[in-house]
């Protein structure tokens, strides 16, 4: 750009040398004397440098005009240069997101799960627990003793709770096909040692299933479920008695009625689980012959969440009683509300709720607290329903962004078919209360210590107290 520059100068130079001489010649000719062909020849001449020096002095402004706007461009590219670097350079002082899963020849695969072990020391009030059995692990209110001697107390370590699950997704054009297999090793009993060697616990499975858009096939939750109400415990279920609580096989769909709202239907594995007037013993029938309908309605909007759901069933038994064999069926019904309802500052606080009434929806409550039926013989064997409500609320606060506490409350009430003299072992109701407090010092870390108390009456009146300090430390992933 310099030697344009230079250029444009030298000419503008020789230009204005051309137009001198050619002034001081005519100046110099005698004003009166005529024009001769001279002289003309010099005018032409002076006019052709004039024209010469006007085009080269725009020449000089254009290239003056060029040179500024190239160093503009300059200044604007290097500029823009640094704020590339900068933003190059903060964008490697972040850490690397993790992949999400894996790809398998089209497929996404993704491992989740949590490493969970829990502590316990529980005071029993009247008796023992049997050996082995689940109330040891985590609360179950038909397993409270009733009617003991002394006073039982027990400490308890597990790591069983600890689950897996493995999630599958794949694109099938504009449709999208879904996988969900879920273990963990608290659903069934151990077979490969006990506490006094090795502790091992068999890998059980809790959920399996494929969704196709809105169709979902397999073992899930019950859609009479609203499982989003559940409260945050150290305990497997929580506040047991109150809630609803199945996991089995299904077909379900889902209708979108709008943005909020969704509503879906399913039918489901049935299993009549019933008692007789002489024995309290529960039993699984296995001879149901429709599938258990349900139908749930999910509202979400600002405030929260809602639920409202339905439940059909035909009950059936074909057994004996006092050596009359009989086959009866009966209907069965219920209906659930519960909620999730956040509030406070960033919404840490939440009340969770959830109600549920029918009759012989015993199994679906309390991890089947109370029995679906009762077996009479009454000249004409039948099947008579039992009535059944429950209900939970609990309370979240976060006192921090990293500490948190929960209050729950959870209650069961079972009202058996009136003219029929039941047996006084039948669980008649159950009711529990907690308190926690979890901390998570990083993310994906919790630690857990949680006191709950819990009582259990029957038939006949008797009671049994239940009071349990417990500990837990859980790490998902």
């Amino acid at each position: 750009m310099s030697i344009s520059v230079s250029k444009s100068r030298w000419l503008g130079s020789v230009a204005a040398c051309a137009m001198f001489m050619a002034t001081s010649a005519a100046i110099a000719a005698p004003a009166a004397a005529p024009q001769s062909a001279r002289e003309a020849e010099l005018e032409a001449r002076l006019l052709k440098l004039e024209s010469a020096y006007s085009a080269m002095n725009n020449e000089v402004l254009q290239l003056r005009a060029e040179q500024e706007a190239t160093a503009a461009k300059a200044a604007a590219a290097a500029d823009a240069s640094a704020q590339t670097g900068q933003k190059v350079a903060a964008l490697e002082a972040k850490p690397t997101a993790p992949l999400e899963g894996f790809n398998v020849a089209g497929t996404t695969v993704k491992l989740n799960g949590y490493f969970k072990a829990v502590s316990s020391f529980t005071r029993y009030g009247d008796g023992d627990a049997a050996n082995g059995s689940l109330i040891k692990d985590f609360y179950v209110p038909s397993q409270i003793p009733v009617g003991g001697t002394r006073e039982g107390n027990d400490y308890t370590g597990t790591a069983k709770q600890s689950r897996f699950w493995l999630t599958t997704a794949t694109p099938i054009g504009k449709h999208l096909l879904k996988g969900h297999l879920e273990f963990d090793f608290q659903t069934s009993p151990g077979t490969q040692g006990s506490q006094r060697t090795t502790n091992g616990y068999n890998l059980a499975l809790r959920r399996g299933f494929v969704t196709f858009d809105k169709l979902l096939v397999g073992q899930e939750w019950t859609n009479f479920q609203y499982v989003g109400a559940l409260p945050e415990s150290t305990d497997y279920v929580g506040p047991s008695e109150g809630t609803v609580f199945v996991r089995q096989q299904q077909i379900r769909y889902a209708f979108p009625l709008n943005k909020q709202a969704t509503l879906t239907v399913s039918v489901e594995n049935p299993e009549t689980a019933s008692i007789t007037t002489a024995s309290a013993t529960l039993v699984e029938n296995d001879d149901d012959r429709m599938p258990d309908i349900t139908a749930r309605l999910n509202y979400v909007a600002p405030f929260g969440e809602l639920s409202f759901a339905a439940l059909l069933r035909q009950l059936s038994a074909d057994t004996v009683v006092s050596n009359v064999a009989y086959g009866d069926h009966a209907t069965g019904w219920g209906v659930s509300a519960a909620g999730k309802l956040p509030f406070g500052p960033d919404k840490r606080h939440d009340l969770r709720f959830m109600a549920t009434y029918g009759e012989g929806i015993g199994r679906y409550l309390g991890l089947n607290f109370a029995p679906d039926a009762v077996i009479v013989n009454n000249n004409t064997a039948q099947l008579e329903t039992v009535e059944s409500f429950a209900a939970f609320a609990a309370l979240k606060l976060g006192w921090t962004k990293t500490v948190r506490s929960t209050f729950m409350a959870s209650y069961q009430k079972a009202n058996y078919p009136d003219g029929y003299v039941i047996t006084g072992a039948a669980n008649s109701k159950a009711w529990s209360a907690a308190g926690n407090l979890f901390w998570s010092p990083v993310k994906g870390f919790d630690l857990g210590v949680e006191y709950r108390h819990g009582e259990r009456e029957l038939v006949s009146g008797a009671q049994g107290q239940f009071d349990r300090l417990e500990m837990a430390a859980k790490y998902s992933f």
